[in-house]
């Protein structure tokens, strides 16, 4: 890697053109990722691509100017100082939040970079382009709120709003939902299934601890595994994984710690009553969530619920 202050004049113009066209290429990408969900967005990283571009062309006419046709091969990884940067644009569906933090980086980056190379330029038409840049990418961050202001107007905001939740529930809340309802439900009748066979708080702890983490690894790896998220817009499939496999656990754990206690007959009670407040709280995501009506939800879950620890309770009764 070359040391930044070594460069000459006519690499640091070369160096320039290759940042702004990186730059330019990065904003198109999430322009195509977010034109779906996020058509206002997309059209304010438009506006700031054709601005990288125009940089591109004054470096290009003047490079040629100074130093002919040939721009040598020089880019930000062959230069000491560049911080390296995450793919994100790779990643589909884009996370609007971090594509936005990381485009203002962008345009930190590059004003040091013009700020620099200015200073360092002895030629005056190479420095005063380069200060010019610097003064443009300044007013970067400026130049997208007002493209923001003039394309995020009326409708545009509640629609990406409605997108963003639907991005929501789609990675986080339907596979956080599955995990918990799975672990809440399928734990039931093997935890009350070993409390009333062995009448032991102990053991109806232990098997709770393992059924709910077998839950958590085995409905974690499913949900990965259930598609790669590229056509359904479902997210990364070991974020979906985690979160399905976590709540999983969490489902099976909750009514499992109330056999901690040493008195079965508390540990019981307490263990009952954990499990009415989580079918509650499934049914009720459920509603919000899901669009599921209230009634509906309820019915669903706490039937479910019920026969599954009624099948614990006769078996380990019997």
């Amino acid at each position: 890697m070359k040391d930044f202050n070594s460069l000459s004049e006519m690499e640091i113009l070369a160096l320039a053109i290759s940042l702004e066209e990186e730059d330019e290429r990065i904003y198109a990408d999430y322009v195509e990722g977010l034109r779906a969900d996020f058509p206002a967005s997309a059209a304010v990283f438009d506006g700031m691509r054709v601005e990288e571009l125009g940089h591109r062309r004054r470096l290009i006419e003047l490079y040629r100017e100074k130093f002919g046709e040939h721009i040598p091969l020089i880019r930000r990884q062959d230069v000491k100082g560049f911080v390296t940067r995450q793919p994100m644009w790779l990643v589909q569906p884009l996370d609007l939040d971090k594509i936005r933090r990381e485009a203002s980086a962008i345009e930190i980056e590059t004003r040091r970079f013009y700020e620099r190379a200015a200073a360092k330029a002895g030629d005056a038409r190479i420095r005063q382009l380069l200060d010019d840049l610097a003064e443009e990418e300044r007013h970067h961050s400026e130049l997208a709120e007002e493209l923001g202001r003039e394309k995020l107007v009326g409708g545009a905001k509640e629609q990406e709003e409605q997108a963003r939740r639907r991005l929501f529930v789609l990675q986080i809340v339907q596979p956080g939902l599955a995990g918990l309802m799975d672990g809440s439900v399928s734990t039931l009748a093997p935890v009350f299934a070993a409390a009333f066979a062995t009448r032991n708080s102990w053991a109806a702890f232990a098997v709770g601890l393992a059924a709910s983490l077998g839950a958590g690894i085995s409905m974690g790896f499913a949900e990965a595994l259930s598609d790669d998220g590229s056509l359904t817009g479902r997210g990364h499939p070991l974020l979906r994984g985690l979160v399905c496999g976590v709540m999983t656990a969490i489902g099976g754990v909750g009514h499992t710690l109330p056999f901690l206690l040493g008195n079965f007959r508390l540990a019981m009670a307490i263990a009952v009553a954990v499990v009415l407040a989580e079918l509650f709280a499934i049914a009720s995501l459920r509603h919000r969530y899901m669009g599921t009506p209230a009634f509906s939800a309820a019915l669903q879950v706490v039937i479910g619920g019920l026969l599954v620890f009624a099948t614990g309770v006769l078996i380990g009764s019997a």
